[in-house]
């Protein structure tokens, strides 16, 4: 599956592609993806409500003028998604890279504040499984429910929880915090249109590409390959073995049969020889008894 994205032209005039992605879980309550979308356009977009199911089922895609900015937002289903299956959830993703053409610029991982599952740990890994690891430095995680740090720092939140530093650091520790509760959320959406265009500066203003896209995809079938020239492998060798084994079988059996055979064989020459001995020794002593009878007068 390839996507063509067309190169941006300047990227300080140009829209900002935002993917909201990837930790909006289908079986639990949602991090407030969709509700983060909405906050960063300034207008409802996406629709969001408390949920034990993830409301976001296709990619779907918002835009808005920010200050100047245009800036357009795609969300997606979430990895984890357990109403999918896992190649559903990779071309909707794959999808929402030609939602965002030419590229997006940031990758949004969202976590809301709270709470961090094993699932969530893992998506790093599914960025890097589907996007590469070249999707790293164009990654951000977003807090959400900022209200519920009350008077603690993002950062001593952070120092906290070894597996969110972890998390933070596999996206360049890039982060913002969001409070979607809050009456005025223009000061925190231009603080985190700041840094995003702070990434994108330090990206030389490139944005994740086709070709960072189709370098993935030849990773991942040559993986797929070389893992199933291995299962090839095995089943050969498997296949040998068995082989082998009832080839061992057989010759150990014909061996069984050869050599009780063989026994059978000498216990009948053993037997025929005593019937002979015994033969030969009645008809001695019947030789012996006439030549006693014919010396008789």
């Amino acid at each position: 599956m390839h996507f063509t994205f067309t190169p941006l032209s300047s990227y300080s005039t140009s829209c900002f592609n935002i993917i909201m992605d990837f930790n909006f879980l289908g079986k639990l309550t949602g991090t407030g993806k969709s509700a983060t979308g909405n906050t960063i356009l300034g207008r409802w977009c996406f629709e969001s409500k408390c949920s034990a199911k993830s409301m976001t089922v296709d990619c779907s895609k918002g835009s808005s003028n920010i200050d100047g900015q245009q800036v357009a937002v795609i969300d997606t289903p979430g990895l984890f998604n357990t109403r999918f299956g896992e190649d559903k959830t990779r071309k909707d993703l794959s999808q929402c890279i030609c939602y965002a053409s030419p590229g997006p610029h940031i990758f949004l991982v969202v976590v809301a504040i709270g709470r961090f599952t094993e699932e969530e740990k893992q998506s790093v890994q599914k960025i890097q499984e589907i996007f590469g690891e070249a999707a790293d430095r164009y990654s951000m995680v977003l807090f959400t429910r900022g209200d519920d740090l009350d008077d603690t720092t993002i950062e001593d939140y952070l120092s906290e929880s070894p597996d969110l530093q972890d998390l933070v650091s596999k996206c360049n520790n890039q982060y913002h915090v969001f409070n979607n509760k809050l009456k005025d959320k223009k000061l925190q959406v231009t603080d985190l249109l700041k840094k995003i265009r702070t990434i994108v500066d330090r990206n030389g203003g490139s944005h994740y590409n086709n070709e960072m896209f189709q370098e993935v995809e030849r990773e991942i079938k040559e993986e797929k390959q070389r893992i199933l020239k291995e299962k090839e492998e095995e089943i050969r060798k498997g296949k040998e073995e068995v082989e082998r084994k009832i080839k061992e079988k057989y010759d150990e059996e014909i061996q069984r049969m050869f050599e009780q055979f063989q026994a059978e064989k000498k216990r009948e020459k053993r037997n025929e020889r005593k019937e002979m001995q015994r033969r030969e020794k009645r008809r001695g002593k019947g030789l012996r008894w006439r030549d006693r009878e014919s010396l008789q007068p």
